[in-house]
Order: C-alpha cells, then structure tokens, then sequence
C-alpha cells in the first residue's frame, strides 16, 4: 500500500510539472498569497504548491486572515498588495476589478488553451468588462438532496425529476404516516445559513438567474414579489410539521451537520435532506458504517419552472492577481492546471473545474456524480448569502431565516432585511 501510494505521489508531481511547462524554469524570486485558508485548506494548499516550488524556485508565501476585506483594504491603500489573493466572492471580485486593483487574466492565460479546460459558465463569471479577473481552482455543489436507498427501495418510491414530482412524493408520504424532510438551521453564531441557500436555489428555479444576479447586487428589493415567492416556498416545507421532522422548533434547533442522521434511523424519521456535498464527511462521522451510493445518494435538486432547467448553485475558490510580475505569471498558469488542481481536490474532496482532471481522482461514485452535476449544469450561480454584504449575507439574511422559521410574519422579516439593505448600500458598506 504504501509503494501504491508513493507512486501515486509521484505520478501526480510528474503530472503538475509536465502540465505545468511554463514554470519549469528555475528562478530565485517568490510570490505572496493572501487567503481565508486554514486548518485542512492550508494543509491542502501547501500541499498543491509542493511541486511549483521544487519545480521553479519560486517561495509561495501565504497570509492567511479571516478579515481579508480590511486587511486588503489595508494593503492596497498602503501601496502594497500581494501578489496574488484568493477573493471570496463576485462582488469582491468585480469592486476591486472595477477599481482597477486587478490583473486581467487574458493577458496571463493562453486563452485559446484556456477556453479548451474550461467550460464558458467559468469564463462568464470572472468576466467583468470585457476583461477576465479570477481563476477558479475547485468548487462545491449546493443543489443536491440526498435519501437513503433502500429505504425508498422498500416504500417503492422513485427518485422525482421535476417538483412536481417531488411534490407527490412527499404527499405520498405524509399519506403513509412518514415526515418527507429534515432541516438543520443551527450552526453556532452562523446559524441559520441553511435555509439561505434553499432560498436561492428555489429563486434561481422560479425566476432564473438575470433576477438572482439583481437581487445579490440589490437591484431589486428584498419586498419584491419573487423574492417573496421563494421564502414562501421554503417556508411551506420548514414551517410545516407534516413536511419536516420535528417541525419549526426541530428545525431551529438540529445543528446542520446531524441534519442528515434521521434518513438513517430504523425506521427513517425523514427521508429528505436538501444540503451541499460536503455532507457526505457529516454523514460518514456520524455514521460510519453507512457506504456512498449503497446506504446514502442524492438527486439533484429538481426543476421548479421547466423553461429555467435546473441550475447549479455552490461555492468556488477563486484566484486573482494583483501584481503583473513573472513569478505570479508562472503561479497562475500553474494553479491553472489540471495537475495542481488534481491535488487540492484530491485533499479537500471539492470538485475539479478543469475540464482536464481525470474523474478517477474522487475517492467515489457519489463524488464522481457530483462532478458531473456541475460539469453538465448550463447555469452556475455563487451562494447569494456569501456574495452579499456581510450586513446582510451573513447578518439579516440569515437572521430573517431564523425568524421566519420561527413564526414571524413573511412581511416583517422581508421589510426587516430590506431596511438593512437599504442602510448598507446607501452608506457604502456594500465594498466587501
């Protein structure tokens, strides 16, 4: 085991330096790196940068910070950027791109070998003017519901492609005595975050991505009426005790990594659970027996509106440059390839964006599926919450779930975060 694995290192460095050619020449300079990345993410990353420093002789320096928007706030004022940074989100992304901080990647990439590995939805979203801002390195899926198998397996029901179908399960459900859903929307001083993004996945599936992309800029009210629609949806499922377990009070409570432990009860005490694929490390904690794609698989989240198909919602690492200097050229060109990429999603069990990454990579079948959820998805769109201002992304949103759920009236809550929206924006607190 231990030979396999050393061969497998190897065959991975080859790989990154072979796929890498325009970094292999040696050079005694360096290249700083500014990031969220910590614990099992910067172990990953420095994993990744590995074989680019043997390879180049370029030192990767990183700056790891949980405030980035101050602390490259800071930087930039004071004349000294790093070279490169990972951002955290498109509105970062196209502010600091429209106060020309920037680097336009077209001018770093080959880009007719670029546009081979990458599929346009990629291109499009770091594209702002004309110009293209950030590379992204991996990401994870959002719009997926996981079920056990064999327990749809001995109730005979069959996996629903539309929500309509969906619908109908969940009827035939609750007409056999059974509770369709489980939500968890504790997570400590971030609780709440759940319900967020079955909001937007419902938003991008009722009234398409052109009006998701206005309502995380604030272009459209938080009272508008397809705004509303969306949360009453949600709320029509986690406010109702026959359609989750435990009902409104459970719901508020189930921290959201034990969400998914009722599919798994004999019998299930629900049979649905809507999360991001990163529940499969939570599944697999808390129950370690339990095998991927036997005892636990998911479906995509179904269609709402025929016409808008089903998009993707998920989060993804973003790369940017500040600094034009050869070194963060040859960083880039290798952060680009497949080769690095197969590294940091081999640590980090994220999906490849690279359209070059072998899919044996993932550690399994679900993983596998994932990928091609995402590879296959015409529409892509980042978590709305993450992409907001902090106020109200991670501050009103999240708390205007929680308060929803918890029987507030729909009007309060959406007037509640308008007001913040509105107070944030008009004093330019929306930068971050």
């Amino acid at each position: 085991m231990k030979k396999i694995l050393a061969l497998s290192t190897g065959f991975i460095l080859l790989t990154c330096l072979l796929l890498s050619g325009s970094v292999l020449a040696q050079d005694d300079g360096k290249v700083s790196v500014m990031g969220v990345w910590g614990g099992q993410e910067l172990e990953a990353f420095n994993k990744m940068i590995e074989p680019f420093e043997v390879a180049t002789g370029i030192d990767v320096q990183f700056e790891g910070t949980r405030d980035l928007p101050t602390l490259l706030t800071t930087r930039l004022q004071a004349g000294n950027p790093p070279d490169v940074v990972q951002l955290t989100g498109l509105g970062m992304m196209k502010g600091h791109a429209q106060e020309g901080d920037l680097v336009d990647l077209t001018k770093v990439f080959d880009m007719d070998t670029f546009k081979k590995d990458y599929d346009q939805k990629w291109i499009d979203l770091a594209t702002y003017n004309d110009g293209m801002y950030g590379l992204y390195i991996s990401a994870d899926v959002k719009s997926l519901v996981w079920y056990n198998p064999q327990a749809f397996a001995e109730n005979g029901y069959k996996i629903p492609t539309t929500w309509d179908e969906l619908k109908a399960l969940t009827d035939k459900m609750i007409a056999n005595g059974q509770t369709p859903w489980s939500i968890g929307l504790e997570s400590g001083a971030a609780s709440g975050w759940p319900g967020t993004d079955w909001i937007e996945d419902i938003l991008l599936r009722t009234a398409g991505p052109e009006v998701y992309d206005k309502w995380v800029a604030h272009d459209i009210p938080w009272t508008d009426d397809r705004i509303k629609e969306a949360f009453q949806i949600f709320g029509n499922i986690a406010r109702d005790s026959k359609q989750v377990w435990g009902g409104p009070i459970t719901v508020l409570s189930t921290n959201f990594g034990e969400a998914a432990n009722p599919l798994f009860d004999n019998p299930p005490k629900a049979y649905l659970h809507r999360q991001a694929s990163f529940i499969t490390s939570f599944i697999k904690d808390n129950n370690p027996d339990l095998e991927a794609g036997k005892d636990f698989d998911f479906f995509p989240f179904p269609p709402i509106k025929k016409e808008l198909g089903t998009p993707v919602l998920g989060g993804a690492d973003m790369i940017s440059m500040m600094n034009d200097n050869e070194e963060a050229r040859k960083f880039m060109n290798y952060l680009a390839s497949p080769g690095a990429q197969t590294i940091w999603i081999a640590e980090l069990g994220k999906i490849g964006v690279n359209n070059r990454i072998n899919p044996n990579v993932y550690p399994d079948s679900i993983t596998r599926k994932i990928a091609g959820v995402l590879s296959n998805a015409s529409v892509f769109r980042f978590d709305g919450s993450d992409s907001m201002p902090a106020a109200i992304g991670s501050g009103a949103f999240w708390q205007g779930i929680l308060d929803y759920v918890g029987g507030t009236s729909l009007d309060s809550v959406l007037n509640n975060i308008e007001q913040t929206a509105d107070e944030t924006y008009t004093t330019g607190a929306a930068t971050d």
